[in-house]
């Protein structure tokens, strides 16, 4: 045996006589903290690989389902700006804005849009129309056609001047034949009308109902009207009311004559009604068939179809 060898193997000897050897309950204990260990690191392995396995699973599947968006932030509701929605454009914010209907950059009241409860002013009529007189009754219908003719509104009133005259727009009249109801179709007429339509500028149909009632009270008597050349009209004011706007209706009467001239005892009776409504003035003035008197329910009735044609012209 060479001298190293001796000498390693006495160093062995030594190092083991220097050491005493554990006893054998520490030597169990010593075992059972490794098993212990090797428990303990092989359940966090097996953790770990799960773990690892799920976060994969995750990942592929919002891989397929697309990105995964991240937490958003909280924010108090008065720091977030609200956004536009798609439905809802961003008003412009350059330049004034014009009114509906109107021309941008000028102010004044909106146009009357879909829907609104605002009705537009009527427009101001500017003649008048065949529809502004009135249509017959069945009943009281001749056959005889109406027909317009350039004729006197009215009766001569002592001569009477109407300054409303002035304000005239149109002036249209015609004249009707009529029968009452209990009249047969065939026979003569009951009567007619000068039926008379005026349009007047603003503030003048007033004015001539105050300036015709002024010359009926002045004119209590007069000659010659619907009487013959020898006879004496007598003119009265009658109260009316209840037509259109306004209305004033008076008589002429005059002694009644046969086909020779010569007098009956009796009288003939005309009546005349001029009916204001907004700016038209409407004139039913009686003038009877060979010698007849006005009746005045048929002028009454004839005066409310009169009102009613007027006021449907001007809706």
């Amino acid at each position: 045996m060479s001298r190293e060898l001796s000498e390693l193997y006495r160093s062995l000897a030594e190092d083991a006589d220097g050491r005493t050897l554990a006893l054998p309950e520490e030597l169990r204990g010593r075992a059972d903290r490794q098993a212990r260990r090797r428990i303990t690191g092989t359940a966090l392995g097996t953790a770990l690989l799960v773990g690892g396995l799920a976060t994969g699973t995750g990942l592929v599947l919002a891989e397929e389902r697309g990105p995964v968006a991240p937490p958003a932030a909280v924010a108090s509701p008065s720091s977030v700006p609200a956004a536009p929605t798609a439905s809802t454009p961003p008003a412009a914010t350059a330049g004034p804005v014009a009114p509906t209907g109107g021309t941008p950059g000028v102010t004044g009241t909106p146009a009357a849009t879909a829907g609104s409860t605002r009705a537009a002013p009527p427009r101001a009529p500017g003649s008048v129309p065949d529809r502004a007189f009135f249509v017959q009754a069945a009943s009281n219908r001749t056959g005889i056609e109406p027909f317009f003719r350039d004729t006197d509104a009215l009766p001569a009133l002592c001569d009477a001047r109407y300054r409303s005259d002035a304000g005239i727009v149109q002036r249209r009249t015609r004249n009707l034949a009529y029968k009452l109801p209990q009249t047969p179709q065939g026979y003569v007429p009951d009567g007619s009308y000068a039926h008379t339509v005026t349009l007047y500028r603003p503030g003048r149909a007033d004015e001539f109902l105050r300036e015709l009632r002024a010359a009926v009270r002045g004119c209590p008597t007069q000659p010659g009207v619907g009487g013959g050349n020898a006879s004496t009209s007598r003119l009265r004011l009658l109260t009316d009311d209840g037509f259109g706007d306004g209305s004033v209706l008076f008589e002429i009467r005059t002694p009644a004559r046969d086909i020779d001239g010569n007098p009956t005892g009796g009288e003939e009776v005309r009546l005349i009604r001029a009916i204001r409504v907004d700016d038209v003035v409407t004139v039913l003035w009686e003038q009877g068939w060979e010698g007849t008197s006005s009746p005045r329910s048929q002028v009454d009735a004839d005066s409310r179809r009169a009102v009613a044609a007027i006021e449907g012209w001007l809706r």
